[in-house]
């Protein structure tokens, strides 16, 4: 499924480069003066530097050879010929908009260069990012092979060659979690007095994996262990790798309306349970345009049968983690929401193959939730809770694997 996506990505990619105001309405706006491109003696770096951070993707494509920079509405008009230097490695520079909200600067090549890093950096002082990509010249083979989207070094998928072997559950005796601490980096989550959400899942996140190896029979891989943005792509490719057989996306949302409080587990579903729910996956799903594409939408019917058949089984394994969850908390005594299990459609929640569940440990709108959330005892308490429902669940998920083998 991950390569179907990669697919219908590298398609929207290869529009071709027009210059368009078709619903561009930039958030950011590139400073010319603070930008360059820069000769090095093993290739080049581009920098860049925007009134703002914004998500954004880099590539390199061949035929010809081109670096690719798509930015969730950036204004380049106030880039001349000439304003980013001139370099023998680079022919021109060209910007227009790719598709409605996003914007593309290319650079075509005149020779073939790889993608060795990307980052962005915010100023604290006003704002403004940067934006570094060094490249390193390389010969045409491995040019060929690490460009185009699915292959995308700053967004990296799943091949041939670094797909793990698929395990089920109990093979080594031993359940591969995966846990995934939401937003990070640029996408700092919910805010309240001065604390993110992404800090506090991070926090929350490291307490379980510890819990996890504390009770043994568990492996652990985590999404991200720094307060740094993944991608939806890289999130689901860390969990693929890791042969992941639970996946768990950890959030602790804010409510702009009412008040909400305790913790709720989210499974997929293409219809909320509740006019809440739904717009709480609004809202992620507007943090999953950092990854660069927004599964939800790109959905067509073929993909929606294949996906079907692959959650025939794990469907109902999923629902099963979900009690076994909500089961947890509560007899930990952990507190609840009014609507402990939910659904929605989250798309970090759509890989078909690895039971998956998103879960809202509490929420920073509320004062006294706030404050519990960043209470150590509360947070050991919740994380053993979490340990107490996978154990229970893996356990059943066993019993039923081997009636079915027989």
């Amino acid at each position: 499924m991950i390569r179907f996506f990669a697919l219908l990505l590298a398609a929207m990619l290869l529009i071709p480069c027009t210059v368009s105001a078709q619903g561009l309405f930039a958030l950011a706006r590139l400073d010319p003066e603070r930008s360059a491109i820069v000769d090095r003696s093993e290739g080049l770096e581009l920098v860049l530097t925007i009134s703002q951070p914004v998500p954004y993707r880099v590539q390199t494509l061949a035929d010809p050879p081109r670096l690719v920079l798509d930015f969730r509405e950036v204004d380049f008009d106030r880039l001349r010929p000439g304003d980013l230097g001139f370099s023998e490695a680079v022919q021109s520079v060209r910007h227009g908009t790719v598709q409605a909200g996003w914007s593309r600067l290319v650079l075509d090549l005149a020779g073939h260069f790889a993608v060795d890093s990307a980052g962005m950096e915010t100023d604290a002082g006003d704002g403004s990012a940067r934006i570094e990509v060094r490249l390193s010249r390389t010969d045409p083979t491995t040019f060929a092979a690490r460009s185009g989207s699915d292959r995308s070094r700053a967004f990296p998928r799943e091949t041939e060659s670094n797909r793990p072997a698929r395990r089920r559950l109990g093979d080594d005796g031993r359940l591969t979690v995966v846990i995934d601490p939401g937003h990070g980096g640029i996408d700092p989550g919910a805010v309240r007095d001065g604390v993110h959400e992404a800090e506090l899942v991070l926090t929350f996140a490291r307490d379980l994996r510890e819990a996890l190896l504390r009770a043994e029979g568990f492996e652990v891989a985590m999404t991200r262990e720094t307060d740094e943005f993944v991608s939806l792509e890289a999130r689901i490719d860390v969990a693929r790798r890791a042969g992941g057989e639970v996946f768990l996306s950890l959030h602790a949302d804010a409510v702009a309306e009412g008040i909400a409080r305790g913790a709720q587990v989210y499974t997929l579903s293409e219809e909320a349970s509740s006019r809440a729910s739904a717009k709480l996956a609004e809202g992620h799903d507007r943090a999953d345009l950092l990854a660069g594409v927004d599964l939800t939408d790109q959905d067509d019917e073929v993909a929606r049968v294949l996906m079907s058949i692959a959650r025939t089984e794990t469907s109902p394994r999923t629902e099963a983690l979900a009690e076994a969850l909500v089961t947890g908390f509560r007899d930990a005594g952990v507190r609840l929401h009014k609507r402990p299990r939910e659904h929605a459609g989250f798309s970090v929640l759509k890989s078909p193959d690895i039971p998956s569940a998103l879960i809202e440990l509490g929420f920073m709108s509320s004062p006294g939730e706030l404050e519990k959330l960043q209470d150590p005892a509360w947070r050991r308490s919740a994380a053993d809770a979490i340990v107490a429902g996978l154990t229970a669940w893996a356990e059943e998920d066993r019993a039923r694997a081997a009636l079915r083998r027989q």
